[in-house]
C-alpha cells in the first residue's frame, strides 16, 4: 500500500508516519515545503520518500500525485496555528482551503481510486453554549477565527466532493491533541519547553501563559493518529467523525499537571501578547459515531503524554546546551 502523507515534518504527521511504519506492507510517502524543518522526521530518513510541493501550486502538487499514485492520502498540511490565523487570514485560507482543492484536483485527474482523510478540527464548532455539550458531529459549527473558518471550508469541500464525484473522503474533527514534539508555539508545549529551559538555566523560573480559563479535550497525538488510521480502514466515505476523550480539563490544570513534575519554584505571569481576540471557552466532545465504526478510543492517559512532552524538551534543549557547551 502506497501511503501519502501531507505535511509528513509536522507533529501529526511525524507521528503519523511512525504508525504507518509499523503496519505490514506500507511504503511511507511525504509531502514538505522547502524551508520546512525536518527534525521531527530525522530519524525516519531512509526509510521514507518525500517530495518538495507547495500545495498552492497544482502543477507541484499533480507530479507528486502521478509519481507517487497513492493508495491512501493523509491530508495534514496546513497552517494549524489559530493565533497566526489572526495576523495571516487570507493567507490561512488559501493554505487550508485552495490547497485542499489543488489536492483534490490532481487525485481526479489522475483518476485514482485514493481514500482520504481531512484532518477537520474541533475548532470548527466554535461558540459553544453549555446545553450543547458533549459536542456531535451534527452540533452546529459557529467558528470564531479564521483558521477556523479554514477548516469548515476543508471540512465541507471534502463533504461536497465525495458526493460530487464519488471520492472515498473521511473527515476527522480531532479535538486538541498534544505530545512530543508539539509545536513550541502551541500552550502546552510551550509551557513545557519553559519549564524545561528554567530547569537548564536558560531563563528566570517565570513562566509566561495566556488564558488558561479556556477548557479543551486533550487526546495523545499517537491515540489521534491511531484513529486516522482506522479513519480509512473502518469509516464511511463522506462521513464525518469526532475524535476526542469525551472529557475536558482546563489549560490553568494542564499547567499544573506540568509543574507538578517539576522540582523548580516558578511564578506564573499572563502576558497579554497570548490573548486572542476571540477565545472558544469549552470543547468537549463525543466520539461513539467513531467509536461504534471503527473500535476506537484513546487509551494514553494524560499524564503520561505531559510527561513525554516534558521529557521531549528536556531532551532536546539538553543537546542544545551540551553543543554550545
Amino acid at each position: 500500500m502506497r501511503v501519502l502523507i501531507t505535511g509528513i515534518t509536522g507533529f501529526v504527521g511525524s507521528h503519523l508516519a511512525e504508525f504507518l511504519l509499523t503496519q505490514k506492507d506500507v511504503e511511507v510517502f511525504g509531502t514538505l515545503r522547502w524551508r520546512s524543518k525536518t527534525d521531527n522526521i530525522d530519524h525516519l530518513k531512509g526509510r521514507i520518500r518525500m517530495f518538495e510541493c507547495d500545495l498552492r501550486d497544482a502543477s507541484s502538487v499533480h507530479q507528486v500525485i502521478t509519481q507517487v499514485r497513492p493508495d491512501r492520502v493523509f491530508h495534514l498540511a496546513g497552517q494549524s496555528f489559530v493565533p497566526m490565523s489572526w495576523k495571516a487570514p487570507s493567507e490561512t485560507m488559501t493554505t487550508n482551503a485552495v490547497g485542499q482543492i489543488t489536492l483534490f484536483e490532481a487525485i481526479r485527474e489522475c483518476k485514482l481510486d485514493t481514500r482520504i482523510q481531512i484532518a477537520c478540527s474541533s475548532e470548527e464548532y466554535g461558540m459553544v453554549h453549555e446545553n450543547e455539550l458533549p459536542l456531535v458531529e451534527t452540533s452546529p459549527l459557529r467558528p470564531l477565527s479564521p483558521y477556523a473558518v479554514s477548516k469548515v471550508a476543508q471540512d465541507l469541500l471534502g463533504y461536497q466532493y465525495s458526493h460530487s464525484y464519488k471520492m472515498f473522503i473521511v473527515r476527522t474533527r480531532a479535538f486538541n491533541h498534544t505530545g512530543p514534539r508539539r509545536g513550541e508555539v502551541f500552550a502546552t508545549s510551550n509551557f513545557a519547553k519553559q519549564i524545561a529551559g528554567i530547569e537548564a538555566g536558560l531563563q528566570e523560573p517565570v513562566l509566561n501563559v495566556g488564558n488558561l480559563d479556556a477548557h479543551r479535550d486533550f487526546t495523545d497525538v499517537r491515540d489521534i493518529t491511531r484513529g486516522y488510521w482506522l479513519a480509512l480502514e473502518k469509516g464511511e466515505p463522506g462521513e464525518v467523525y469526532n475524535l476526542c476523550t469525551g472529557t475536558d480539563i482546563s489549560i490553568r490544570k494542564m499547567l499544573d499537571i506540568l509543574l507538578s513534575k517539576t522540582s523548580k519554584k516558578i511564578e506564573i505571569r499572563t502576558d497579554p501578547e497570548r490573548m486572542r481576540p476571540s477565545d472558544v471557552m469549552i470543547l468537549r466532545g463525543d466520539c461513539t459515531k467513531f467509536r461504534k465504526k471503527t473500535g476506537w478510543q484513546a487509551t494514553i492517559p494524560l499524564e503520561q503524554t505531559l510527561e513525554d512532552l516534558l521529557n521531549y524538551w528536556r531532551d532536546k534543549i539538553g543537546s542544545q546546551v551540551h553543543h554550545s557547551a
